[in-house]
């Protein structure tokens, strides 16, 4: 272990990989050949009657042992073998809680870093369970007095900070298990598909109870008093794919908690980045929700809560200093606006004829959509306020995107005169026309836009036509 650790503080990974594994398997052939717990170093500079009892002996050649664990998984990580080095971290937490040889905080904090392991991978179980042990053993952390038993100002800040870290790992199991919920109900537009949402559910009853006996077993944490405690814990909330509005909300629902949790701490004073992270997984939480409720009024409502809690952030943020957090807002906020749109149109359709009202709500929020995607295309220019000739990768298809909804949005705006009309159609044309252009003198963009640039193809052929038409009427006598 010590040359492991040695070799692995020299940058010698690889090295410290070859101690570390030669550890692992003394103790692997030791336990298997022996099994009785084997003398302490220590014991050889103790008189007799000093000696240690064979459960202190087995207690220390088995923390032993779980150092070996617990730097193997660093060591794997180093290597980017993920998922043994995850493997060996639970392997390490479970040890630690059996032989009570753990810092609460400590421990909390890396079985939260675990659960986001598993829910890269969509084990939803398992990083539930893991958070649910976070939680648990975390909360044993206000318990036990410190060295000194006056905490210093920072010992509680610290403590703090640590519980609103598990608090975002929370927010995070929540977000993805309604976003890969969404991802299989939904159907080629976007929107929730009834046949498919029955055929989960009749399968979902079929494996219900088998599926998690057998993995459950796998991934338990700890003796008997904390399993009630983490059970009780995971029982707040699913680990199962939600398949309704009702499903959804009540995960919706615990998440939220979480955020208001974590904002408590991470406070736009101070901690600026962290604070616009957690409103934006807040935002998504209502947008992933919105998708499974079926009353279009209700989930504008949805997309207006995201409105209101992300507009002052960006209004207040200085882009010279924050400019990609800033473009993701601009752009979050268009995308809102853009949806909220579409759900104004689709009622507006459900009605005998368009009331005034509707039409100004309609154009109200297509121009507020296209006053963010302008801002965000904006924050392209540069120093002069030209547009780049070619658009860097990762802005590629976010300000495509934004081209193309410009174009459609002034293709919905809605006016009785012809003038406007046909000033909107041109505008939209001139968009439309941009996208065309730019995948044909750089072909290696036309795989961010496919559809786009498909529909786009089409509105190019389509509105000189309905320009022409317009026109003719317009000038009737000319």
């Amino acid at each position: 272990n010590n040359l492991g650790i040695l070799w692995s503080e020299r940058d010698e990974i690889k090295t410290a990989q070859t101690y570390l594994e030669s550890a692992e398997a003394l103790y692997n052939q030791y336990m298997k050949e022996d099994g009785n717990p084997p003398l302490d170093p220590s014991e050889h500079f103790m008189a007799e009657e000093e000696k240690l009892t064979d459960q202190e002996r087995s207690k220390r050649f088995e923390k032993a042992y779980t150092h070996t664990l617990y730097y193997l998984a660093q060591v794997y990580q180093h290597l980017e073998m993920i998922e043994k080095a995850a493997q060996y971290c639970h392997t390490t937490l479970k040890r630690q809680l059996e032989y009570c040889g753990y810092y609460p905080v400590e421990w909390a904090l890396n079985a939260a870093t675990l659960s986001q392991y598993y829910l890269s991978k969509q084990c939803f179980m398992e990083s539930r369970h893991c958070l649910a042990a976070a939680s648990v053993i975390f909360s044993q952390a206000g318990q036990v007095p410190s060295a000194e038993d006056n905490e210093t100002e920072q010992d509680q800040q610290d403590l703090r900070q640590r519980k609103a870290e598990i608090a975002r790992c929370w927010i995070k199991y929540c977000l993805n298990l309604l976003q890969s919920a969404r991802k299989l109900l939904e159907d080629n537009i976007g929107e929730l598909d009834p046949d498919r949402q029955l055929e989960l559910k009749a399968q979902r009853k079929k494996e219900e109870d088998e599926k998690e006996k057998g993995r459950k077993k796998a991934v338990l944490f700890g003796t008997s008093d904390i399993c009630d405690s983490v059970l009780a814990m995971e029982e707040k909330v699913s680990s199962v794919y939600p398949l309704d509005f009702q499903e959804a909300r009540e995960i919706f629902l615990v998440g939220q908690n979480y955020v208001q949790e974590a904002k408590e701490f991470f406070q736009v004073d101070g901690y600026v980045t962290d604070h616009i992270e957690i409103v934006q997984d807040h935002s998504a939480l209502f947008k992933v929700l919105a998708f499974f409720e079926e009353d279009y009024e209700r989930r504008c409502k949805m997309h207006k809560r995201r409105i209101d809690m992300l507009e002052p952030i960006c209004a207040d943020l200085n882009p010279q200093y924050y400019l990609l957090i800033s473009r993701q807002l601009q752009f979050e906020l268009a995308d809102t606006y853009y949806e909220m749109m579409d759900l104004k149109v689709a009622i507006g359709n459900r009605l005998e004829e368009l009331d005034s009202h509707t039409i100004k709500k309609i154009n109200s929020l297509a121009q507020l959509a296209i006053k963010y995607y302008e801002l965000f295309l904006d924050s392209l220019r540069n120093p002069d306020k030209v547009f780049p000739e070619q658009l860097e990768e990762d802005v590629l298809r976010p300000a495509m995107v934004a081209k193309f909804h410009i174009a459609r949005l002034y293709g919905k705006l809605i006016t009785s005169d012809s003038k406007k009309q046909l000033e909107n159609m041109q505008t939209s044309l001139e968009y439309y026309t941009f996208l065309v252009d730019y995948c044909e003198k750089y072909p290696d963009a036309v795989r961010a836009v496919e559809t786009e640039l498909e529909l786009s193809k089409e509105m190019v052929g389509l509105l000189p036509t309905r320009m022409e038409r317009l026109r003719a009427k317009l000038c009737p006598f000319i």
